[in-house]
């Protein structure tokens, strides 16, 4: 099985590594019994992702990203393992997804000649009419 992220990109089950764990916070006898929480695992240096998207990936300034290059995510909000292994899954992939669009570089722009008159005197007319509170001194 393999992991869709783009129609014409995917992961193959090899590169992403999930262990179960104990999930934290309440639950009773039930949390001390039951791995439900997953670990996902992701080595991006050793992924068959695209250079560009690794490099992306790799400058990401995220917790779960370790020195190493390794993506580590942990799911525990559903009870089942299977559910967190999904949502473990989508993610991994939304991550992946986020750094493949590239933004469009901003160009500065400079106000126009109009709108900068146009600040001028609307400065002008403030100025005046402060003035007009003023006390009256002959």
């Amino acid at each position: 099985m393999t992991l869709q992220i783009t129609p014409s990109l995917s992961l193959a089950d090899h590169e992403i590594e999930i262990t179960p764990i104990r999930a934290q916070g309440p639950g009773g006898q039930n949390v001390n019994k039951v791995s439900s929480a997953v670990h996902l695992r992701f080595d991006i240096k050793k992924s068959s992702l695209p250079e560009e998207c690794k490099s992306r990936l790799l400058k990401l300034r995220d917790r779960r990203l370790t020195r190493d290059g390794m993506l580590v995510i942990k799911a525990q909000q559903f009870r089942s393992r299977e559910k967190n292994r999904e949502e473990a899954l989508q993610r991994l992939a939304d991550i992946i997804r986020r750094t493949m669009v590239t933004r469009k570089k901003r160009r500065p722009t400079r106000p126009s000649a109009t709108a900068r008159k146009k600040r001028v005197d609307s400065k002008i007319k403030r100025s005046r009419l402060k003035n007009l509170r003023k006390k009256v001194t002959e």
